[in-house]
């Protein structure tokens, strides 16, 4: 038996106060690891957040002869100049989807990579075609044998090429990006991802030697060259954006003073501006966001509808905690998942729990509000789904059991201890 939550919901009241630091983002931290194989020289990480991602890619690097030395509780020292493997342990790497952040570093450092089809949570299709394509643009060979992909460079080294995604791709862009660092040649990503992880691991790599130009538009060059050098230069990982997305949707359901802090508004500035106008009362500087006497606004908050997009558009893994706050709305609102089309199945337990919700397709769905919540025992689904039926269960009347929480453990560092400090009352229970 698995650890579990267990938490005694609020009935609708906006009762938590306090403040809630963003921890450093998960998805930049995993491309800044990876990044490290481009070094001669060890680098230091900082704000890294105490995650099982973390810890997992961790793993894979260690079983691959990198030293990754914990230095702290939130820094990591990476050595990988007495690496003695290039291929992917088959049963960690198909334990978590990032693994394959690794084998645009390794085949352009070494010449060679053997991995197995990435694993995490299941939410729909999430194909490789586009790595494989630009690893054979690059001058690769790829074969798949004994259910592993082994690619290897024609010659010594990868050569640069122009890659055009057919869809844009957050990992995409950063594996190939990096690749492209030891590449012969320029080398052109068109239809790059925009998002913020992929601007500070861009700027830093630049900061120890790499040519790369556009990093946050959707065309980015990088000429290749040698290994980089960190000259003990740290690696300062941003605020996590869906971490602070998911604590403005938790204050906005339960909150009535909530700050949270250690965070950057501006990458999520969809999310301020859809709750604002919903009638969420925010405040925002430059690190901080606040709600500010929620409990006293009478009038219930108004429905709005969700599209998913890439950055800088509603991001997709917001989506399940923002369908929590939608049953607690005024009106209708229609989920449009466009990436992924496998994560509306979590609207079926939110129904459960006495929401209104009707599934069009796999992706779409049309909540209706306001609808109470009654506390149940749910299995998580994924990561993002899980910590939403946390925030149902803290707004729900009685009590909920939450398990499956290893997912939430993926992506939320101490997530019970941080939510305990402003109110809400949750226990994980170990059997």
């Amino acid at each position: 038996m698995k650890d579990f939550f267990l938490i005694k919901g609020l009935d609708g009241k906006k009762a938590l106060n306090g403040t809630v630091s963003v921890n450093g983002a998960k998805n930049a931290v995993l491309p800044a690891m990876a990044g490290a194989l481009l070094f001669k020289d060890s680098i230091m990480l900082e704000n890294v957040p105490h995650i099982d991602d973390v810890i997992h890619l961790g793993e894979i690097l260690s079983d691959m002869g990198v030293l990754v030395d914990i230095t702290g509780r939130h820094t990591l020292m990476i050595d990988p100049s007495k690496i003695t493997k290039t291929d992917l342990d088959y049963t960690l790497a198909k334990r978590m989807r990032a693994s394959i952040i690794l084998t645009g570093p390794i085949l352009a450092r070494f010449g060679q990579v053997s991995f197995p089809h990435p694993g995490g949570c299941v939410i729909g299709a999430r194909p490789i075609d586009l790595f494989i394509d630009a690893f054979q643009k690059m001058g690769a060979t790829v074969e798949e044998k004994e259910n592993l992909y082994v690619i290897k460079s024609k010659g010594k080294k990868l050569h640069g090429a122009e890659i055009f995604f057919k869809m844009q791709s957050v990992t995409g862009t950063e594996t190939i990006m990096m690749a492209a660092v030891l590449a012969e040649g320029k080398t052109v990503i068109k239809n790059a991802a925009l998002e913020p992880e992929i601007v500070s691991l861009a700027e830093f790599l630049v900061s120890c030697g790499a040519k790369i130009k556009g990093a946050g538009t959707s065309t980015i060059e990088i000429t290749g060259g040698g290994l980089l050098s960190a000259k003990k230069k740290i690696y300062k990982t941003i605020p996590d954006r869906i971490e602070t997305g998911s604590f403005l949707i938790l204050g906005a359901l339960a909150a009535d003073n909530l700050e949270i802090t250690n965070c950057n508004p501006a990458d999520i500035e969809i999310v301020i501006r859809l709750l604002k106008d919903a009638g969420v009362p925010i405040e925002t500087g430059k690190d901080f966001i606040r709600i500010v006497n929620n409990a006293k606004v009478k009038k219930p908050f108004s429905s709005f509808n969700i599209k998913t997009h890439e950055f800088p558009g509603f991001p997709t893994d917001l989506q399940a905690p923002m369908a929590v706050f939608l049953t607690q709305a005024e009106g209708e609102g229609v989920i449009f998942e466009t990436i992924f089309e496998g994560r509306l199945n979590y609207t079926q337990d939110l129904v459960k729990m006495g929401a209104a919700i009707t599934q069009w397709d796999t992706h779409r769905a049309m909540v209706k509000g306001q609808t109470p919540l009654r506390g149940k025992e749910l299995d998580g689904p994924d990561l993002r789904a899980g910590l939403a039926y946390i925030l149902a269960g803290i707004v729900a009347e009685g009590d909920s059991v939450i398990n499956n929480i290893h997912f939430v453990d993926r992506g939320y560092e101490q997530i019970e201890v941080r939510l305990k400090a402003i109110g809400v009352d949750i226990e994980r229970v170990s059997n």
